[in-house]
């Protein structure tokens, strides 16, 4: 009886995993969780990069609506949600902030020097980089 007890003994001892295994199995999970770390992040940026893009666009367009119906550009972003153009400034996702709209001037207009001079166009007040190495001021 003594016998069969110490011979399943060495058979149990022997299907366990030893400390290399354990180890390789655990740099395997390590660098799989790293590379959905990076993954993530990157999915994050390309996410708020696609946000401002549709942003800038919404407001260009309706920058040139209301330019198209007063033959003049508005004096300032407000100017579009009060007059019904945007229902609110969007937040640069970037900046996370609806103040940090860069806006680029219109050129005064010949035949009346003496107009306001409006908004022509908009840009992302973030001095950061794209994934795709463009500025976000410049797009």
């Amino acid at each position: 009886m003594l016998r069969f007890a110490v011979e399943r003994r060495r058979r149990q001892a022997g299907t366990g995993f030893t400390l290399i295994e354990l180890m390789v199995v655990v740099a395997l999970i390590s660098v799989l969780a790293a590379m959905g770390v990076v993954q993530y992040r990157n999915s994050v940026v390309r996410t708020k990069e696609a946000v401002l893009k549709e942003d800038l666009f919404r407001m260009r367009d309706a920058i040139d609506q209301y330019y198209a119906d007063k033959a003049k550009y508005p004096l300032n972003l407000e100017t579009l949600v009060s007059e019904g153009y945007l229902r609110q400034v969007p937040k640069d996702p970037i900046t996370n902030s609806a103040e940090n709209w860069q806006t680029v001037p219109s050129d005064p207009d010949p035949s009346n020097p003496t107009a306001d001079v409006g908004i022509f166009d908009v840009k992302s007040g973030s001095d950061g980089t794209s994934i795709d190495g463009t500025r976000y001021a410049e797009w």
